[in-house]
């Protein structure tokens, strides 16, 4: 299945790259375009893939951080499970305990 989905996207970005060879500048002065002090030259495709991985970092990034408040609810969920699991454990081993002993089971107290 993923195939069906990365085999298109690869020949879509071998196509983007291929027709985006020529180098490109990438000037980060703005104060002196025609003498910069810092440039980059690339071919232009790295510049669309750069920009491509950049965006998916920063939206997993994002993503991830909206859904801390269900991961810290799911957290504090799982341990409340385990609480009432131990405690369900504890009741089973006691009512056993009774049984055989053939006493009443006493109410649990926190």
């Amino acid at each position: 299945m993923a195939l069906f989905i990365a085999f298109p996207i690869g020949v879509i970005l071998v196509a983007i790259a291929v027709s985006n060879r020529q180098p490109v500048s990438l000037i980060l002065d703005p104060f002196k375009p025609e003498n910069p002090a810092l440039s980059i030259e690339m071919p232009f495709y790295a510049y669309l893939l750069g920009a491509l991985v950049i965006g998916v970092i920063l939206g997993g990034v994002a993503t991830w951080m909206g859904q801390s408040r269900w991961r810290q609810t799911a957290r504090a969920q799982g341990q409340r499970a385990q609480r009432w699991q131990a405690e369900a454990d504890r009741l089973t081993r006691e009512r056993e305990a009774k049984a055989a002993t053939g006493t009443d089971l006493a109410i649990a107290s926190r």
